[in-house]
């Protein structure tokens, strides 16, 4: 079947008359029905005044006059409450452009001091002026992280230590090239002449060549003066004896063996009497003292002419 049914037509809206509309604007100043509030005056405030903008549907209907106009469609009223809007919407963009914008804020500082960019301690300073350490760690490789030195400083200290250990191993290598040789003193020397020396015990000879010379006026074996010359050995362990002026004696320090001026033992572990070495007269009239032969006396040496000079 057909559908009979007819489209609904909208309600036109109804115009008031052109004559009362224009007297009612200009009596009150508002616009009139079906009209848009117009704009500003130029130079007016458009964000201080209030845009009004009205459409048909808000208004009351006026009362049907005589001479009314022909209704206008119901889109003439929606396109025209579209522009009035679109109208409005650029007057409150300058209003919104013109307000200030808030100061920046300042930087803060390390120190904890609230300043601007440009002054000292600030930004600028401290990009203009680095940190130490920062200067220092850009001597260093990227992947060089060793607390104590650098690369470079573990390598020379590496190398400096393996020249030194070179350096004493060569030394060490070149010793064995030269024989051991123990510089002692000469065996046979002069002592000057027998008119230098008094009676009793010299001991000027000890410290350098290890012999005492004893001047005496009557010798124990030989029954004679003159001069004979003691070893500073000591029989017993071979430790050097000290003569005790006061006591008239040679003492030892070790183990208390005790020697007379004549080298005969007579107290402490010594088993015998000191050795006398080689003293004769030489060329030119001086004593000459001969280490490298020694005489003992329980052997009966003591009575040799090279082991007592006299004079």
């Amino acid at each position: 079947m057909a559908d009979n049914t007819k489209p609904e037509t909208p309600a036109p809206a109804i115009v008031p008359q052109t004559g009362e509309a224009t007297g009612a604007a200009a009596t009150t100043g508002s616009p009139a029905a079906g009209q848009t509030a117009s704009a500003p005056p130029t130079g007016a405030n458009r964000a201080a005044t209030p845009q009004q903008t009205t459409t048909a549907a808000a208004r009351p209907a006026p009362a049907p006059g005589p001479a009314s106009p022909a209704t206008a469609p119901a889109g003439t009223a929606t396109a025209t409450a579209t522009a009035t809007t679109a109208a409005a919407a650029p007057a409150a963009r300058p209003a919104a452009a013109a307000a200030p914008r808030p100061a920046p804020a300042p930087i803060p500082d390390l120190a904890g001091r609230t300043t601007t960019a440009a002054s000292p301690g600030g930004a600028s300073a401290r990009t203009a002026t680095p940190a130490p350490a920062a200067a220092k760690a850009t001597t260093r490789d990227a992947d060089d992280t060793s607390p104590l030195l650098t690369r470079r400083g573990w390598l020379a200290l590496a190398w400096g230590a393996f020249s030194a250990a070179s350096a004493a191993a060569l030394a060490a290598t070149g010793r064995f090239m030269f024989p051991n040789v123990l510089n002692e003193p000469p065996q046979q020397f002069k002592i000057g002449f027998p008119t230098e020396y008094g009676v009793g015990v010299d001991e000027r000879w000890k410290e350098k060549y290890g012999v005492w010379v004893v001047r005496t006026t009557d010798d124990i074996d030989n029954h004679a003066s003159g001069f004979y010359s003691l070893s500073v050995t000591c029989t017993h362990l071979g430790c050097t004896p000290n003569y005790l002026s006061a006591e008239n004696k040679f003492k030892c320090p070790c183990h208390g063996s005790g020697f007379r001026l004549t080298g005969v033992n007579f107290e402490g572990p010594a088993p015998r009497p000191l050795e006398r070495v080689r003293i004769v007269l030489a060329e030119d009239g001086q004593i000459l003292v001969d280490k490298s032969r020694h005489f003992q006396r329980e052997l009966g040496q003591w009575t040799d002419p090279e082991a007592f000079l006299k004079a």
